[in-house]
């Protein structure tokens, strides 16, 4: 799609933003799109990397920007989770998102070499004593699992805060065993 498919374009001022949808991401500035004429204002901005359309409105951008990077050599089901769980920041959904960061750290237990069908306590056991938590990342991991904890057995909402501190250890986490490792020169 390009610019000019777009019908009844106007141009409701310029604004700066990060373009939310995942697989641009680009810093952009655009002029066109629509707006409201009630109070408060809402904007639909098109983003002229990718030509997709994002809201500004009292709640804020959507899609919003997911925090965390693309991580390398992440094997697919579990690069999808974490995609996921990024995902569920952008759109407002946080609790979902340190849910799906504690069942990534099940998936890359099992995907190290740990059983599948065992607890999750097993699972950061078996990351912190096998060398996959980096030194001083444990409490990292017992953190991750005891939001992940509140999140599923209390009944407590969690924050974009608190999602966004476990994607940013499940992205360093991911580095430290999928693509550093891929990294060191002369390894095919």
């Amino acid at each position: 799609m390009r610019i000019r498919d777009w019908v009844n374009l106007t141009a409701p001022g310029a604004r700066q933003f990060t373009c939310g949808y995942s697989d641009c991401g680009y810093r952009v500035s655009s002029a066109l799109g629509w707006f409201t004429n009630h109070q408060p204002q809402e904007y639909v901005y098109i983003c002229p990397h990718c030509t997709r359309p994002t809201y500004f409105g009292d709640q804020g951008q959507v899609p919003g920007v997911a925090p965390g990077n693309e991580v390398a050599h992440v094997p697919e089901e579990t690069s999808k989770l974490y995609v996921e769980a990024r995902r569920c920041v952008s759109v407002g959904a946080p609790t979902a998102a340190v849910l799906a960061a504690r069942k990534l750290l099940m998936h890359i237990a099992v995907a190290q070499g740990a059983k599948a069908g065992e607890s999750f306590v097993s699972y950061v056991e078996f990351l912190a004593s096998n060398g996959y938590v980096p030194p001083n990342g444990k409490g990292w991991v017992d953190h991750i699992r005891q939001k992940g904890n509140e999140a599923n057995h209390e009944i407590k909402l969690m924050s974009v805060e608190d999602a966004t501190e476990l994607i940013s250890f499940c992205e360093m986490l991911l580095k430290f065993i999928y693509e550093f490792p891929s990294r060191v020169p002369g390894k095919k």
